[in-house]
């Protein structure tokens, strides 16, 4: 089998309706499996793939277990070459996949091809990103970010002077929509369990990279991301003390007690 798509879903019962939909309309040329992994929503998730998706393979967790092992419960069930991890608030357009496809196929040092997200005006949203110094998560989710200094190192670390019209090697990306060799999930053993949600994509990249698997942006493969900053909605210093900033910060700092005095990876601030 060529691709494996896999999405957690938690609580998005309406936009996972909507994706699949888009999924199945799109009529992907090549042999393919779609995989729901739900995270025990409670919200009438399960009940609506089963009787408007039947051909969905569907995985209800029993409990809550995050992004990124849910993930993982995908992955040990998919059975294609590429594993297509996306977010329920993704539309799928049938060429991006082709184009994604297409060159992890010529380019076989890359295990993860990602695309450019637009937002759905049309403008196209910062979702690939230099691995970051300590700092940067408390600059981007508190008000320390609008101090000059800081200001410089957010625009680096989230690439926003490059217009993104070019295909080139970045240091991770968004997790909403990443193509994945299967061979070089396996390498680097699936994402780490250890963040429960948020992070687990900037360390699966930065996995990825240790190993020799470059993570290549590529820019013609264009899909809409109804994207949501939860860690970003508070203001002010109402900002740090929001549950969703708080669970983000835990993340980094997991993230960083990992990664202490371990090599600089490529593609860093």
């Amino acid at each position: 089998m060529k691709l494996s798509i896999i999405i957690v879903n938690y609580k998005t019962k309406g936009l996972l309706k909507q994706c699949l939909r888009g999924i199945l309309a799109a009529h992907l040329p090549f042999d393919h499996e779609i995989i729901v992994v739900d995270n025990n929503s409670g919200d009438g998730s399960v009940e609506m793939v089963r009787e408007t998706f039947p051909t969905v393979k569907l995985i209800a967790s029993a409990r809550n277990v995050g992004c990124g092992a849910g993930n993982n419960l995908g992955v040990k069930r998919a059975q294609g070459e590429y594993l297509l991890i996306m977010n329920s608030d993704v539309a799928l357009f049938d060429h991006a996949v082709k184009k994604l496809l297409d060159y992890l196929d010529e380019h076989s040092r890359v295990g993860i091809a990602v695309p450019r997200l637009i937002n759905p005006d049309g403008t196209t949203q910062l979702s690939t990103f230099l691995f970051p110094r300590f700092l940067v998560p408390l600059f981007r989710r508190t008000p320390l970010g609008k101090f000059p200094p800081a200001k410089r190192i957010l625009r680096r670390y989230l690439m926003s002077e490059w217009d993104h019209h070019e295909t080139r090697p970045v240091g991770w990306a968004l997790g909403a929509c990443l193509l994945i060799r299967a061979s070089a999930m396996r390498d680097v053993g699936g994402f780490d369990e250890r963040y429960f949600v948020y992070v687990e994509d900037t360390d699966l990249c930065r996995r990825m990279w240790a190993v020799g698997w470059e993570v290549h942006f590529v820019h013609a493969a264009e899909m809409v991301h109804y994207h949501k900053r939860e860690s970003a909605e508070s203001p002010g210093l109402g900002a740090i003390f929001a549950y969703p900033t708080r669970v983000h910060i835990r993340s980094w700092l997991t993230y960083f007690r990992k990664y202490h005095r371990q090599p600089t990876p490529p593609h860093s601030l």
